[in-house]
């Protein structure tokens, strides 16, 4: 049995340098990798171009690499709440490229299965669409994307084993299992690591064969973004 477990944040990370692209799983603050990000800031990482849905707030998530400038590009699809980043894509401090959606998750799902490009109405008769190549299909023009080329992914996960199998749970569900194998090492911290074999096959998310090392987290604060609750009369 193939064990990918490594003993903690530190040796999960080894290799990360400076300059390198990383794809980092979540929306907004849910399910992203809280104990990867912290070490990336005490590791001093800069020049990272990150490939992520959106940039955490000021000081939490990504926004704590930004308060760092420990980012030189950002590639995601929402500024979302975070001033600081907002600040630098304004001033010119950070490159930004603004994605739809739909369209930075198929192109993680792309590099995850290995097509290198495809195309998507998306994006097409806006600034999201120049320089790029436009085709008809069925009356409809579209546009064509490249899927992603990153140097690591690092994906969060509620349950995995020792042979890389994730389970993800409720709205952590997102980005994290379409950027599991879309880079050269995908990294998986979880919060329950479990013998190889202790998962329910029918349960699991994303096989192991698409994780290179996994290690379990800990005290993960899983901080809400805005949280709303009901009035009461």
């Amino acid at each position: 049995m193939i064990n990918k477990k490594v003993n903690n944040v530190q040796d999960a990370l080894q290799g990360i340098e400076n300059g390198m692209t990383i794809m980092l799983g979540g929306f907004g603050l849910c399910g992203i990798p809280e104990n990867s990000i912290a070490e990336l800031v005490k590791k001093e990482t800069t020049d990272l171009t990150c490939i992520s849905n959106n940039a955490g707030v000021d000081d939490f998530g990504l926004g704590l690499l930004l308060q760092k400038r420990q980012i030189k590009k950002m590639i995601s699809s929402y500024v979302g709440e975070n001033v600081e980043f907002e600040r630098q894509m304004l001033s010119g401090e950070l490159e930004v490229d603004l994605i739809p959606q739909g369209t930075l998750a198929e192109r993680c799902r792309a590099a995850q299965a290995g097509i290198p490009a495809f195309f998507t109405p998306a994006g097409y008769g806006t600034e999201v669409a120049e320089g790029k190549e436009v085709r008809e299909f069925n009356g409809k023009m579209h546009v064509m994307e490249h899927a992603f080329k990153a140097d690591f992914a690092i994906v969060k996960a509620w349950k995995g084993d020792e042979a890389g199998n994730l389970i993800f749970k409720g709205t952590a569900r997102n980005f994290n299992p379409c950027m599991a194998g879309a880079a050269k090492i995908t990294i998986a911290e979880v919060e329950e690591l479990l013998p190889a074999g202790s998962l329910d096959p029918n349960e699991i998310h994303i096989p192991g064969i698409l994780v290179n090392r996994i290690f379990q987290g800990g005290k993960y604060e899983k901080r809400i973004e805005q949280r709303t609750v009901r009035k009461i009369f």
